[in-house]
C-alpha cells in the first residue's frame, strides 16, 4: 500500500552539508585543523551540536587537537559516496528542468543527469546539453546508466503518474519540484521543494522580524 513516505531529509544530513561548505571556506582561508566550536559559530550551531552530528555519522576527532579540514571533508564524501558518479535523470523539461540541467555544480559532486525527458515532441528535438528524450525511452536510460534517483520537473496533475511508471521502473528516490505531496511506498525517498512555498516561509519570517 502506497502512503507518504517516512524517509525524510533529516535536519542532521543537511547541518552536514553546511559544515563541508564552511569547512572548504576554512580550507581556502589557509587553515588545515579545526575545533568543533570553530565550525558551529561558523555554521550557527553549538560545538556540542556539531560533535552530536558527527557522532550520528561515525565521524572523529580529538577533543583537545581538533579535527584535521582535510580528513572532514574526506570522511562526508564517504558519507555521502562522492568518489563514485551518481547518474541521475530529470523527467520536464519545462524552465526548472531547464536550469537544472545547466547547473554545472552537479557536475563538481560527482551528480551526472545522463538524461531529461518530455512527453512534448517540439523538446525532444533540442538539447542542453544532455539528450531530451520520450518517456518511452525511461526503461533503457534507468537499465544502462543504473539510475536510482529522479529529479520530478512535471505539473501537479501528471508527479503522482509519473513517479509510479518510474518506481515500477527502478527508481529509488526522488527530488520532487512539482506542487503535490506524492504517494510512495516505504521504502521510496521523496525530497519535496516547493519554490512557492520556501519564498512565502521567508516573506513569513521577513514580516515578523519587521514587526
Amino acid at each position: 500500500m502506497k502512503q507518504i513516505t517516512k524517509y525524510v531529509l533529516r535536519h542532521d544530513t543537511k547541518r552536514l552539508f553546511t559544515y563541508r561548505q564552511c569547512l572548504i571556506g576554512f580550507k581556502r582561508k589557509g587553515f588545515d585543523r579545526i575545533f568543533s566550536y570553530n565550525l558551529g559559530e561558523e555554521a550557527g550551531v553549538t560545538a556540542e551540536q556539531v560533535r552530536k552530528d558527527f557522532s550520528v555519522f561515525k565521524i572523529k576527532g580529538n577533543k583537545k587537537a581538533g579535527y584535521k579540514i582535510d580528513d572532514l571533508l574526506t570522511a562526508i564524501e564517504e558519507v555521502f559516496k562522492y568518489q563514485l558518479n551518481q547518474h541521475v535523470i530529470i523527467v520536464g523539461m519545462g524552465n526548472i528542468g531547464k536550469a537544472l540541467v545547466q547547473y554545472k555544480r552537479f557536475m563538481l559532486r560527482k551528480m551526472i543527469i545522463v538524461a531529461s525527458f518530455d512527453i512534448d515532441p517540439t523538446k525532444q528535438s533540442k538539447r542542453w546539453g544532455i539528450p531530451i528524450l520520450p518517456l518511452e525511452m525511461l526503461d533503457d536510460i534507468i537499465k544502462r546508466f543504473h539510475v536510482k534517483v529522479a529529479i520530478i520537473a512535471v505539473p501537479e496533475m501528471s508527479a503522482q503518474d509519473i513517479v509510479n511508471k518510474l518506481i515500477d521502473l527502478g527508481i529509488k528516490g526522488f527530488l520532487n519540484f512539482a506542487p503535490v505531496i506524492l504517494k510512495t511506498p516505504e521504502n521510496i525517498v521523496v525530497h519535496n521543494i516547493n519554490l512557492c512555498d520556501e519564498l512565502e516561509s521567508v516573506i513569513y519570517y521577513t514580516q515578523k522580524v519587521v514587526e
